[in-house]
C-alpha cells in the first residue's frame, strides 16, 4: 500500500507540472501532457517526409458532408484515387461509395481511429466531423462530445503519428463583441453557440499542440459556403442557396434576413481550393495556424438584384426570423484575409456575378431563363 501511495503521488506531481497546467482531477486518461509522446521516437509507423514524387495518404473524417465529398474529389484528382480515404459513421450513397476508398470511422472511438491511421499509413488528416450550430444547440451534450472530445482524439493521434492536420473553423467562431467590418485574424472571440465555442477551442488547441508538440496544424475560418450540390438546411446563410432554388421553381423568394444584412460568402470551389492550397503551403511560409479566407461579401438585397439579371420577374419579399437575424448580426460583415493572401498567395476566383451565373448553370435554369427572356 505505501508503494501504491508513493506512485500515486509521483504521477500526480508529474501531471500537475506538465504543460497542460491542469490538476489530476480533471485530466483524462490520455493526458495531453503525455499521450502525444508515448511512442518512441524511432517507432516506424510512417513519416510525413514523403518525397516530391510521392503523394500524401489522406484521411477525411466526417467525409459525407458537402465539403468532405467535394474535397475528396479534388484530392483524388490531385493525388490519385486510392490515396484519399473518406470516412464517416453513415452509409454513403452509391456514387460516393464507388468513387474511391470509404471506411467506417467513429471519431469518438480512439482505438479504431488510431488503427485506421496506422494501417493505412495516413500522413494528412482533414477533420470535418462536427455537429453544426442548429443541431448543436438542440443537443449540447452530443455536440460537446463530437466537437470537443472527438477533436481531442484527432489531436492526440495526429501528434503521435506526425500527421499534417487540417481542422476547419467558421465565421461562427466570432461573437457580438468581435469587430465586424472588417474582422481580422486576431481579435476578441466570444461566440454564443456550442458550435462556435467548439471552433474557438479547436483553433486554440491546434495552436497549443503546434507549439507544445510540433504538430503541423492548419486551420481556415470559412465564410458562408454556397454550392449547387446541396439543399439549404435552414442555416443562417442558407438563404443564399435557397434563392436560386425558389427563383427557378416558383419565381418567388421570401428571405428570413433583413435586406441589408451583410455577410462574407464564398463559392464551394474557392473554399476547396483554399483548403488544398493551405495544406500544400511550405511550413516556413505560415506565420499563424488559423487564417481567415474570404471571396465576397453581400447582402440579400444585392444578391437578389444579381439574380434578377437572370430572372427579371423574380419577386423577393422579407419575413425576418429574429433568431437567425440575431445570429447574423453577431457575425462578421467582412473578413480581413490579408494574411492568407500575403503568406501563401490566397486568391479567390468567384465574385458575386460569377457565383450567380455558375449556380444557375448547375441548377439547370436554362428553360426558365429562356422564358424570362
Amino acid at each position: 500500500m505505501p508503494i501504491v501511495k508513493t506512485v500515486s503521488r509521483a504521477v500526480s506531481q508529474l501531471l500537475q507540472s506538465s504543460g497542460c497546467g491542469c490538476g489530476i482531477s480533471i485530466v483524462p486518461v490520455r493526458c495531453i501532457g503525455v499521450s502525444p509522446r508515448q511512442v518512441a521516437s524511432d517507432a516506424s509507423f510512417h513519416s510525413v517526409s514523403f518525397s516530391e514524387s510521392d503523394h500524401p495518404r489522406v484521411l477525411i473524417t466526417g467525409g459525407l458532408g458537402q465539403l468532405g465529398v467535394g474535397l475528396a474529389k479534388l484530392l483524388r484528382k490531385q493525388f490519385g484515387k486510392n490515396n484519399v480515404i473518406l470516412s464517416d459513421i453513415r452509409k454513403p450513397a452509391d456514387h460516393v461509395f464507388h468513387s474511391g476508398p470509404f471506411i467506417y470511422s467513429d471519431i469518438l472511438d480512439y482505438k479504431n481511429l488510431r488503427e485506421i491511421v496506422v494501417n493505412n499509413r495516413i500522413t494528412w488528416l482533414f477533420h470535418y466531423s462536427a455537429l453544426l450550430s442548429a443541431v448543436g444547440e438542440a443537443n449540447v451534450p452530443l455536440a460537446r462530445a463530437v466537437n470537443i472530445t472527438g477533436l481531442h482524439n484527432v489531436l492526440d493521434i495526429a501528434a503521435e503519428h506526425n500527421l499534417r492536420l487540417f481542422v476547419p473553423s467558421t465565421i461562427g467562431a466570432f461573437g457580438p463583441t468581435s469587430p465586424r467590418d472588417p474582422t481580422p485574424d486576431l481579435c476578441i472571440q466570444r461566440p454564443r453557440t456550442i458550435y462556435g465555442v467548439s471552433k474557438v477551442h479547436a483553433e486554440l488547441m491546434g495552436e497549443y499542440y503546434h507549439y507544445r508538440y510540433g504538430l503541423d496544424f492548419r486551420c481556415l475560418r470559412y465564410p458562408g459556403i454556397i454550392s449547387a450540390d446541396s439543399q439549404p438546411g435552414g442555416g443562417t446563410t442558407d438563404y443564399a442557396v435557397q434563392i436560386f432554388h425558389d427563383a427557378i421553381k416558383t419565381g418567388k423568394f421570401q428571405c428570413n434576413l433583413k435586406p441589408d444584412t451583410r455577410l462574407p460568402m464564398m463559392y464551394i470551389d474557392d473554399c476547396l481550393k483554399a483548403t488544398l492550397e493551405v495544406m500544400e503551403a511550405p511550413a516556413e511560409a505560415l506565420t499563424m495556424r488559423t487564417y481567415n479566407i474570404s471571396a465576397m461579401s453581400f447582402t440579400p438585397e444585392e444578391l437578389a438584384q444579381e439574380v434578377q439579371k437572370h430572372i427579371p420577374e423574380l419577386q423577393v419579399t422579407y419575413n425576418v426570423d429574429e433568431v437567425r437575424q440575431a445570429i447574423a448580426d453577431s457575425w462578421p460583415m467582412n473578413f480581413d484575409d490579408s494574411n492568407a493572401r500575403r503568406d501563401w498567395g490566397w486568391k479567390h476566383d468567384y465574385d458575386l456575378p460569377e457565383l450567380v451565373s455558375t449556380m444557375f448553370s448547375f441548377l439547370g435554369s436554362d428553360s426558365r431563363i429562356a422564358q424570362a427572356n
